[in-house]
């Protein structure tokens, strides 16, 4: 999954806001960096080169996830962390960073809780959400796909998860919970450039975990055929240029 996931869905999807990320991040001057979820460590890259002498620790509970994300940036140091329970002391970092990795928390104030404890005073905690799936025209184009092939009960994770903390206002409210001052927030709308959606579509069904909805359901390529074909009559085959929106937010500790 993360090899699919690098290869079809980073290029497209996740760098640019990356690239973006990072921008404000190095602004920061910060000297230790954590990043939470950092996955395939396509951010983990992007903060070494624009912040060489900062310390950079990067952080992610999936194992495949990391033994990947520690061969493409090896100059970070790399642990397995569950953002619930940091395995860090207080206020050892200066900056926390993540991208697209808090809709994934499942008690957000306590995840943000925990990285407040691990700020310095005057810290910060940079990190992005996606916005609302229809503002996503390549997830949009996804669910319609899914909802064709598997019209009784499609996959409903990109609704749930990866689009399910698409609420600024809630996002303000939980960070101010875990004791944060909220110093910005942002609606960001980058262009993704897919050269194919069908590999795009590929990156979606394998490199996610709606894989494993898909191999629950049976019959993989079949729902590969629809969902491209789907997407595709959307957006075209390819080369095609689509609007993301997403959140940004700097909260300080």
């Amino acid at each position: 999954m993360p090899a699919a996931y690098e290869r079809y869905l980073v290029p497209v999807v996740f760098r640019p806001f990356a690239e973006d990320l990072t921008a404000r991040a190095a602004a920061l001057h910060p000297r230790r960096i954590l990043e939470l979820a950092a996955g395939t460590g396509v951010l983990t890259a992007n903060l070494l080169t624009a912040a060489p002498s900062a310390e950079v620790t990067a952080t992610d509970l999936n194992e495949a996830m990391l033994a990947f994300g520690s061969a493409r940036a090896p100059g970070a140091m790399w642990r397995q962390a569950d953002a619930q329970r940091l395995p860090f002391p207080n206020g050892g970092f200066d900056l926390v960073v993540c991208q697209f990795g808090v809709m994934f928390f499942p008690h957000r104030i306590q995840a943000f809780t925990e990285v407040r404890r691990v700020l310095a005073q005057g810290g910060r905690f940079l990190f992005n959400t996606w916005g609302p799936l229809g503002r996503h025209a390549f997830e949009a184009a996804l669910r319609a796909g899914l909802e064709r092939a598997f019209p009784a009960d499609p996959p409903r994770f990109f609704q749930t998860v990866p689009h399910g903390c698409a609420d600024p206002a809630v996002v303000a409210a939980d960070l101010e919970a875990a004791g944060f001052a909220v110093e910005d927030g942002q609606e960001l709308t980058l262009q993704g450039r897919a050269e194919s959606i069908a590999d795009l579509a590929t990156g979606y069904l394998t490199g996610t975990p709606v894989r494993a909805a898909v191999e629950e359901r049976g019959d993989g390529p079949a729902v590969r055929a629809t969902v491209i074909e789907e997407m595709a009559a959307r957006l075209g085959p390819g080369p095609v240029t689509a609007p993301m929106t997403a959140y940004v937010f700097r909260a300080v500790a």
